[in-house]
């Protein structure tokens, strides 16, 4: 039974559609103050919203599918090296009829120049296979603009992630996290057995070992904002120095918006930690009627931990899931790193830890000392950090491989610059250093929380194999601190000491740990010396990948990343940088110098001189003379001739010179009356 209700109020046109049956409600085509299209609808726990690897056999999918005929699609969901996600319809009807096949490994074809696979799906070779993955949570996407005629619940898709394979071979990202993952734990398991004072650190016999899972969590940030309004970044960054907004009480479409988010992630078996507002945002502007516009804010969504490759695919479906309710109340989201020049940009700090699961059940922290009142972590935990940290170079260009990423990490908006870690004052001081690369989280009250907090990623970082290659550089630094023999106390005398120092494993003229401020405290020059330079451009990140030396049998150990896979990334990445340059960051330069204009009429000295030196970096960067070729147009020709390291240096160069424009014409601007 279904009614149709028309109802006109305050000016909004509301459709309700109701099934008296099911009592689900879903409101259409409402409009906010901006005129904007809004979908409302209440978060309806008896839809079926996953089915768990335990149920995946042919008999329980059929019965599932049987009893929820508002899951009308399925779509198999792969990653490729881009870190984006496949999605087609391929109707239930189908996916039942052939579900032998499909369960049994039997792949569905796609063409491969709809993935980013460069140098493997090639225009001559570019079919790709889709194979489902029967060992992780399924999810079912609803479309709650559609709603199913038969049972009146919105349309579903059932999700599942999938692998991508070319010729035979596993080619895409999840791919790479299940080898590094199955990798990392084998080697895990071989040295406990082969090692009982491992076993004996850790309050186990070997026979007692069941397995060994890695774990990991994201924090996902993101900006939320009213569409087609426009908030100043100078009202953003003044709400950031007074802290406005960190912590601060949701409102409005937002804090329902949030709310819903946190209900759903629960029902996807998420187990949402909480939603908060970030550092980033101003406060919204309240019309007549009650409603708030001029919405931006930035904002902070948790869940726990999980194994490896399900924890990837969660913040995945969670990002889809963010978009489409924020998008339903008339708000857009962005996952970018830095979407607004001046202010925070959106971090994901990714958090991992090691688990030995025992025959009784229990679990053990392997990061976790046995004396966890005088000691930091165990040897696996030291060697895990030590591997990290001498090999950030190899895990960085899966961390920071976008123009938007760079953007993001600058001094003064709590984002990591330099690779140093912090990990307390002493035990008894969990480190709270937010100006680091990596911290020590740990909890006096919680031995099973010891974990390791990476600060660089953000939200468009692939979590896959970012996590494959910190799993990888992990294994180094535990077969080091395993094979030296080393005490606890040797390896934590070797990963704190003094710059300049010669060290077995760590190299001898760096520093590992810090608990300064190295923002405050430290110019940059300093930070440089200590911890080394940083790379600035997505080629200094990548130059590495590019000469395939004897340091990337890091992350080849185990054929956990091939050359194919690590060639392939290095390109695509790398196609990418350049294309985004010349077509998007480069005009946009161009359309930002078009609105530096001169503003005084007066003959001001002061007012001439100033605007000298801003018309001085216009030229340089935009207009072409007998005697100069401008910066922009120097990027473009070294891109047209493949010069990786001309068009890193001139991006440099670009990019300070950006800078000083903007600081010097808001100077500039600001003296005038």
């Amino acid at each position: 039974m279904r009614a149709f209700i028309f109802v006109i109020f305050n000016k909004r046109d509301y459709i309700i559609q109701k099934n008296v049956m099911l009592e689900y409600i879903i409101i259409k085509n409402l409009k906010n103050e901006a005129g904007i299209n809004m979908i409302n609808f209440q978060v309806n726990p008896n839809l079926t919203y996953i089915i768990p690897p335990e149920k995946h056999s042919e008999q329980d999918i059929k019965s599932i599918l049987e009893q929820h005929k508002e899951i009308r699609f399925v779509s198999l969901a792969g990653i490729d090296l881009a870190g984006n996600d496949t999605d087609e319809k391929i109707p239930i009807s189908d996916f039942t009829k052939n579900i032998e096949s499909y369960l049994n490994g039997q792949a569905i074809a796609t063409d491969g120049s709809s993935v980013v696979l460069p140098g493997i799906a090639t225009l001559n070779d570019g079919k790709v296979d889709l194979i489902p993955d029967a060992d992780v949570v399924w999810f079912v996407d609803y479309n709650y603009e559609h709603i199913d005629m038969e049972t009146g619940l919105p349309v579903g898709t059932l999700r599942i992630p999938s692998f991508l394979y070319h010729n035979g071979e596993a080619v895409c990202s999840r791919s790479v996290l299940k080898k590094s993952a199955t990798y990392f734990e084998h080697k895990l398991m071989e040295l406990f057995k082969n090692d009982e004072s491992l076993c004996d650190e850790h309050g186990f016999d070997h026979d007692e070992l069941k397995q060994i899972n890695i774990i990991m969590a994201t924090e996902l940030e993101f900006w939320v904002n009213s569409p087609d309004e426009t908030v100043s970044s100078q009202k953003l960054s003044i709400s950031q120095g007074l802290k406005e907004s960190y912590w601060k009480r949701t409102k409005g479409a937002v804090r329902t918006a949030l709310e819903q988010v946190i209900m759903l992630l629960d029902l996807y078996g998420f187990q949402p930690e909480m939603g908060h507002k970030e550092v980033g945002g101003v406060k919204a502007s309240i019309s007549s009627t009650g409603d708030f516009h001029g919405i931006m804010e930035q904002l902070e969504v948790d869940w726990k931990y999980s194994d490896a490759l399900q924890g990837a695919d969660y913040e995945i479906t969670a990002r889809i899931l963010i978009k489409e309710i924020f998008r339903m109340h008339g708000l857009e989201v962005s996952f970018t790193a830095k979407p607004l020049y001046g202010v925070a940009g959106s971090g994901e700090h990714t958090h991992v830890n090691a688990v030995a699961y025992l025959t009784n059940g229990k679990k053990v922290n392997l990061f976790a000392p046995k004396d966890f009142e005088n000691e930091y972590l165990s040897r696996i935990g030291w060697g895990s950090l030590m591997g990290i940290m001498k090999n950030y170079q190899l895990i960085n260009p899966f961390v920071s491989a976008s123009n938007d990423a760079f953007q993001r990490l600058k001094p003064g908006f709590e984002a990591p610059t330099h690779a140093v870690a912090s990990i307390g004052q002493d035990v008894k001081t969990p480190s709270r250093n937010r100006s680091v690369l990596l911290g020590l989280v740990r909890s006096l009250d919680n031995k099973y929380a010891t974990r390791f907090e990476l600060r660089s990623p953000n939200p468009h970082t692939n979590t896959y194999l970012c996590l494959s290659a910190i799993y990888q550089c992990m294994l180094d630094g535990i077969n080091y601190a395993v094979s030296s023999n080393k005490t606890i106390s040797q390896l934590e005398a070797e990963f704190i000491k003094p710059f300049g120092e010669e060290a077995d494993y760590l190299e001898k003229d760096k520093l590992y740990r810090c608990e300064e401020d190295i923002f405050d405290n430290m110019t940059e020059d300093e930070r440089d010396h200590l911890f080394g330079v940083p790379p600035a451009t997505v080629y200094d990140s990548l130059k590495d990948f590019l000469s395939f030396d004897e340091g990337l049998e890091i992350l080849c150990a185990g054929d956990v990343f091939s050359d194919k896979i690590l060639s392939s990334y290095s390109h695509a990445m790398l196609d990418m940088w350049q294309m985004e340059l010349m077509d998007r960051i480069i005009p946009s330069n161009i359309a930002l110098l078009r609105k530096v204009v001169k503003l005084h009429n007066d003959s001001s000295s002061y007012d001439n001189d100033a605007w000298s030196d801003i018309e001085s970096i216009k030229f340089s960067l935009a207009k072409n003379t007998d005697e100069h070729f401008c910066t922009f147009d120097s990027i473009k020709l070294a891109i047209k001739n493949k010069n990786l390291k001309d068009i890193s240096r001139l991006q440099i160069k670009m990019n300070a010179a950006m800078e000083e424009l903007r600081a010097l014409y808001k100077d500039y601007s600001d003296n005038q009356v």
